[in-house]
This record gives C-alpha cells, structure tokens and sequence, in this order.
C-alpha cells in the first residue's frame, strides 16, 4: 500500500513537473521575440523574466552550481520525506514541493535562471513574478502548514 501511495505523489510530481516545463516554454516562445507583456486581466499579466536567484530574487549573487547543488540537495531530501511518510496529506503537500522544485531546477540547468511570467499587481504595485513550479511550490507548503497544525495526533515513528 505505501509503494501504490508513493506512484500516486510521483504522479503529481509528474504533473506538476509537466504543467510547469509546458507553461515556461509557451511564455519563452510567446513573450520573447519580440519581447511583449500580455495583459491577462486587469490585476494579472504575461511578462517574460529570467529569476537567477529564489523566491522573490533572493540570492542573486550566488555561482549558479550553488544554487543548483542546493536545490537538488533539498529536492532529494524532500523526496526521502515524501517515501518514508505514510500520512496521504504530507505525501502531497511533498509531491507538490518535489514537482515545483524539479521544474525550476531544470530551468537553472538549461536556461542558468528559472523562467517566470506570472505578474500580479494591483494599483501599481506588483508581486514579484513568479510561475507554475513556484504556485505548486506554495501550495505544497500551504498543505504542509495544514498538515502540521490540524492533520490530528500523529504517532512517532
């Protein structure tokens, strides 16, 4: 039973993974030549940018092998997690994380800066852009804070 729950997170991890490489290249292709912002709805636009660094452009100075050994370095650790657990929950607020990480860790390997497009704003000011990884990225996190504070008395193991 544990194995068939892990094939159903490395399914999301697929897809998540899917999603994003599909996004990324429609907006590479879409907003780059020539360069152009599409404007989605009044608070979302389209916009290509290059992220060298993580969330919210922190670590920009950073040689990219840094960014890419720490990224698979928590990316495989998050992956032990999400085979050990036996909580359905955990498993894919991980698989979320694991898949969203794996779609910016290929970006840095191909492109040396993950590939954002998504820009929200509102009267003028805008959250930093971001795209599909970094969405699953937040939601996994969002399902491991739900987890941890109302997924009930869980034994130690």
């Amino acid at each position: 039973m544990k194995h068939r729950a892990f094939v159903l997170g490395l399914i999301v991890i697929a897809v998540v993974f899917g999603v994003d490489q599909w996004t990324k290249a429609l907006a590479i292709d879409g907003l780059s030549n020539p360069f152009r912002v599409i404007e989605v709805t009044p608070f979302m636009n389209f916009v290509l940018a290059w992220n060298p660094g993580v969330s919210f452009g922190l670590f920009q100075g950073q040689a990219p092998w840094v960014m890419i050994a720490v990224t698979a370095a928590i990316t495989i650790g998050f992956g032990v997690w999400m085979w050990r657990t036996r909580d359905a929950m955990l498993r894919l607020a991980l698989a979320f994380i694991v898949g969203g990480a794996i779609g910016n860790l290929v970006d840095r390997l191909r492109h040396g800066a993950v590939t954002d497009f998504i820009d929200l704003h509102v009267a003028g000011y805008h959250w930093p852009v971001f795209n599909v990884a970094d969405s699953a990225i937040t939601v996994g996190a969002a399902l491991l804070l739900i987890d941890s504070l109302f997924g009930g008395k869980k034994s130690a193991r």
